[in-house]
C-alpha cells in the first residue's frame, strides 16, 4: 500500500514539472518500485546471498557473487526461458559435469544441492535476467582480468 501511495505521490508532484522530465522521472520511480517488489529479489537475498553475497570480500567468499553467475549464464543470444531452464538444471543437479563456472568449482567446490521449489528458482532467475544485480566493488576488475571469462569444456581441454 505504501508503494502505491509513494508512486501516486510522485506522479502528482511531478505533474507540475515539464512533460519530458516528468515522463522520465515517473518511469524511473515506477521501475525502481517494481524491481523492489519483485518476489525474486527478496528470494535471492534470503536464499542465495548466504553464499553468493555481493558484500563479501574476494578473499572471504563462500561462492561466486550472483553477478558472476548472471554473466556466465547469459550472453547475447540467451533467452529468459533458456536462462530459467539453466538455473533449474544447475540448482536441481549441481555436479562438476554440469558446471559452467569451472574456476568457481575449482575454488569453492560444487555447490551443495538445495531443495528449493521450482517456483522459487524461477522467480529468482526471472529477477536476475531482467534486473541489474548488485556486485562487489572488486568484481569489474576481476572480470576484466579474465578470471570471470567462461570456457567451455572443449576450450578448457585445448588450453591444457
Amino acid at each position: 500500500m505504501k508503494a502505491i501511495i509513494l508512486v501516486l505521490s510522485a506522479v502528482v508532484f511531478l505533474s507540475c514539472n515539464n512533460q519530458k522530465n516528468k515522463d522520465y522521472i515517473v518511469a524511473n520511480v515506477i521501475e525502481r518500485q517494481i524491481e523492489q517488489d519483485h518476489p525474486g529479489k527478496q528470494l535471492m537475498e534470503i536464499h542465495c546471498y548466504v553464499c553468493h553475497s555481493a558484500t563479501a570480500s574476494e578473499a572471504e567468499r563462500l561462492a561466486p557473487p550472483m553477478i558472476a553467475i548472471k554473466k556466465h549464464y547469459i550472453n547475447e543470444g540467451t533467452t529468459k526461458e533458456q536462462f530459467k531452464a539453466a538455473m533449474q538444471e544447475w540448482i536441481k543437479n549441481p555436479t562438476e559435469e554440469n558446471a559452467k563456472m569451472f574456476g568457481a568449482v575449482r575454488r569453492f567446490g560444487v555447490m551443495v544441492k538445495v531443495p528449493y521449489p521450482e517456483e522459487t528458482i524461477e522467480q529468482i532467475a526471472d529477477y536476475m535476467f531482467d534486473n541489474k544485480i548488485e556486485q562487489p566493488e572488486w568484481f569489474d576488475e576481476h572480470f576484466k582480468q579474465g578470471k570471470g571469462k567462461h570456457q567451455t569444456k572443449g576450450q578448457k581441454k585445448q588450453n591444457k
